[in-house]
């Protein structure tokens, strides 16, 4: 029961979230970023369910081509004369090469047809990992200006300083709304490999979670700073 991810509450709560975001800083470009992670999460429930079938067609077609390329291998093994081979060494060795080199061929060729399928697979969770990653950077630009040193401190600004409405309240929970977001891309990330064991995807996973594991530390040291103080 707790042994993997389940989709639907992964999704049920990127909705609980983007609406508790809304509520609070319901004119923040946040509630935006919240309601496209909310759909990049729905997408990712379907492509992992895509991902993890099986596509038969393409099965079928690769097993019949490879198929093909073993009878035609056979066939020519069957059809060579090999007392005429050895009426001329030199004869036998250009032939013994050139069959080397069509088993060489046939073979890439098979390699490529069976690895068919996972790197289709693999395309399409690299690309949607890469929509999570720049999901993520996003996010970190969001609560880039968030500093509260400055509201602690209360230090002059200067004419390009971005405007600071915030309470201290309100940035950590904010900040904290940040946080979340990025630990919920990295569950929606990890969807994609839950059952699709390719090492290239999974690679790619893991680097979502070391990149939204680092900007969270990033963000919750602003939140312990906003908590030293008192919140005040």
């Amino acid at each position: 029961m707790y042994r993997s991810l389940n989709a639907d509450h992964i999704i049920q709560t990127i909705g609980q979230l983007r609406d508790r975001i809304q509520e609070r800083f319901p004119d923040a470009g946040l509630t935006k970023v919240a309601e496209e992670l909310q759909r990049i999460g729905t997408e990712a429930v379907t492509r992992a369910e895509w991902i993890a079938r099986p596509l038969l067609p393409l099965r079928i077609a690769i097993g019949f081509l490879v198929a093909l390329l073993a009878s035609i291998i056979l066939l020519a093994l069957a059809n060579l004369k090999i007392s005429k081979m050895w009426e001329s060494f030199a004869d036998f060795v250009q032939a013994v090469d050139a069959g080397i080199n069509d088993i060489v061929f046939v073979g890439i060729a098979i390699f490529f047809l069976v690895t068919l399928e996972g790197r289709i697979k693999r395309k399409r969770a690299l690309g949607a990992i890469h929509e999570l990653r720049a999901l993520a950077h996003i996010i970190d630009m969001h609560q880039l200006t968030k500093d509260p040193e400055i509201i602690l401190t209360g230090g002059p600004a200067t004419k390009s300083s971005p405007k600071r409405t915030m309470t201290t309240f309100e940035m950590s929970r904010y900040l904290d709304y940040c946080s979340e977001m990025l630990s919920l891309i990295g569950k929606v990330a990890a969807l994609y490999a839950q059952r699709f064991n390719d090492p290239v995807a999974l690679s790619a996973v893991d680097e979502i979670e070391d990149l939204t594991t680092g900007l969270s530390r990033k963000i919750w040291q602003k939140i312990m700073l906003i908590n030293q103080s008192g919140g005040k």
